[in-house]
């Protein structure tokens, strides 16, 4: 098992929380996904997998609902 944690922007209810659940669900081997959300903000997202995700793969699934993952390069 693995647990990857990424910080989402721009989410600010409930369906937000659903539409990235959703696509990172999707991604093979993903068990579960987590999200704190934190409106208009950073939403803690962990993420359980069999082995290690791919980051471009979860940065596209995050894009495609809609949203961003924010850069770990501050």
């Amino acid at each position: 098992m693995s647990t990857t944690t990424v910080n989402v922007t721009g989410m600010t209810c409930g369906h937000c929380v659903e539409a990235v659940k959703g696509e990172l669900s999707a991604l093979p081997g993903v068990q579960s996904v987590e999200i704190d959300l934190v409106k208009g903000g950073l939403s803690a997202t962990t993420i359980t997998s069999e082995g290690a995700l791919d980051s471009a793969k979860v940065r596209d699934a995050v894009a495609e609902a809609g949203y961003s993952v924010a850069s770990s390069d501050s």
